[in-house]
């Protein structure tokens, strides 16, 4: 099992500007990368980190331990964020981290069907209390649902036929196991695509999972709420591996740091807005980090800072 590397792990440190009395908020744990060197920087300060993943927790607990006590792990999901930060008596904080998308070691762990190159059930839930499973999804939603999961999730060109392939073999037998799933999507597609580099299945899986796990959803209301516990300079950071997530924080990102004047109407004192963007253009990962970790090249950073 390959070990969890944080992406932009420096950049994120160095936009976060963190305060050794600072209170801060790691919204994805997942193995402790970026909360570890969170924690490493804190004195009187505290973290707090979220996640809903049991060994995600176990795994980052102990690696946080080694570093200080000065932490909180909250097991929910961050789209709770202002409720359960309000169970320990915090309304406000210095920083709040996001670094979205499922931790490697999930991927990496067969049995929780997240990825193609294992054979498992198909499951794909990061909370696995909750019910609605990939396998529930793939087996029981019509075919116009899947096919718009498929589409507006992944922009997969041949949802259609794959969902086709999908509909008629569970009329048949279940699909079960990832490499039923991924038996299908082969099936389904032209040879031309099937001799492309790359894995034939990973835009149906990707979608699916944002899917099962609502990580879209999830993510733009907690950072609507991450606004409202943000103090006086506080910042926040947010890494994102899909298009859809990072087009979701551009947009939020510029609402509140954009103060919306009629053309050609004189003002005097110019209202301030409520957030200033750290950067212009999106942070992306170094060609050393590139060559270091090839599940960065997707990778995109945000930042914004409280006025």
């Amino acid at each position: 099992m390959s070990e969890h590397v944080s992406v932009l792990l420096n950049e994120a440190i160095d936009y976060l500007a963190i305060k050794e009395d600072g209170i801060y908020v790691d919204c994805t744990l997942g193995g402790g990368g970026h909360s570890s060197v969170i924690l490493s920087k804190l004195t009187s300060g505290h973290l707090y980190a979220f996640d809903q993943d049991d060994y995600a927790i176990q795994k980052a607990k102990t690696r946080l331990s080694e570093i200080g006590s000065n932490f909180t792990i909250i097991k929910s999901n961050f789209e709770h964020i202002k409720e359960e930060l309000a169970k320990h008596g915090v309304e406000k904080v210095d920083g709040i981290l996001y670094d979205l998308g499922v931790s490697s070691f999930q991927f990496d762990i067969p049995d929780r069907g997240f990825s193609y190159n294992y054979d498992a059930d198909l499951d794909m839930r990061m909370d696995q209390s909750q019910e609605i499973t990939a396998k529930h999804m793939i087996n029981t939603y019509p075919f116009e649902e899947l096919t718009k999961i498929l589409f507006r999730y992944a922009e997969e060109t041949y949802a259609k036929p794959i969902v086709n392939h999908i509909v008629k073999r569970r009329k048949d037998t279940p699909i079960n196991t990832t490499f039923e799933l991924v038996d299908v999507i082969k099936e389904a597609l032209p040879q031309k695509v099937l001799s492309k580099k790359g894995h034939p299945a990973k835009k149906t899986f990707q979608a699916l999972r944002i899917a099962v796990n609502d990580e879209l959803g999830v993510f733009e209301r907690s950072l609507e709420q991450a606004f409202g516990l943000m103090k006086k300079d506080g910042r926040i950071v947010v890494i994102s591996f899909h298009s859809l997530e990072d087009r979701i924080a551009k947009t939020m990102f510029k609402e509140v740091s954009s103060i919306d004047i009629p053309k050609n109407v004189p003002m005097l004192n110019l209202p301030e807005a409520d957030f200033t963007l750290l950067h212009k253009k999106v942070i992306t990962p170094t060609e050393e980090e590139l060559l270091m970790n090839n599940r960065a090249h997707s990778a995109k950073l945000r930042a914004i800072k409280k006025n």
